[in-house]
C-alpha cells in the first residue's frame, strides 16, 4: 500500500529547479522540442519515399513528448497538485517507450531502398515472338 501512495500522492515534495535531476529531465525535455524542428528539416531533405512516410509522425511525437515533459517537470517544480503525481511520470515514460518499439519495429519491418533495375538488351528481342495477350 505504501507503493501505491507513493506513486499516487497528489502532492510529493517540492524538488528545486537547481536540482542536477531537474535540470537534466528540463534539458531532455526542451531537446526533445528542438530535435522535432530538425527531424521535420532531415525529414524535408530525404529522397527515398519509404522514408519520408515512416518518418512522417517523429517530429509531432517528439514535440509532443518534450513539451509534456515541460509541463509535467514545471508542475513538479512549482508544486501544482495532481499533475506533479509520480505517477504521471510513469505514464509518460511507458508511452515514450511504446512509441519508440513500434516505430522501430514499423521502421524495420517496412523500410526498403528500391535498386535501380538493370535492362539487358538483346538485339534479338524485336525478331522473336511476343507472349499472347489474354
Amino acid at each position: 500500500m505504501s507503493f501505491l501512495s507513493y506513486l499516487f500522492w497528489p502532492r510529493p515534495p517540492l524538488i528545486a529547479y537547481s536540482s542536477p535531476k531537474m535540470q537534466a529531465l528540463l534539458v531532455f525535455c526542451a531537446a526533445l522540442v528542438l530535435l522535432s524542428v530538425g527531424i521535420k528539416r532531415w525529414r524535408r531533405k530525404q529522397k527515398n519515399p519509404m522514408t519520408r512516410k515512416l518518418s512522417r509522425s517523429w517530429g509531432a511525437a517528439a514535440l509532443w513528448f518534450g513539451l509534456v515533459g515541460l509541463l509535467l517537470g514545471v508542475s513538479r517544480a512549482e508544486d501544482i497538485s495532481f499533475l506533479s503525481m509520480r505517477f504521471w511520470w510513469i505514464v509518460w515514460l511507458g508511452v515514450l517507450l511504446l512509441y519508440l518499439f513500434l516505430q522501430v519495429r514499423l521502421y524495420r519491418s517496412r523500410h526498403y531502398v528500391q535498386l535501380p533495375s538493370e535492362s539487358v538488351e538483346d538485339p534479338r528481342e524485336k525478331y522473336l515472338p511476343s507472349r499472347k495477350r489474354k
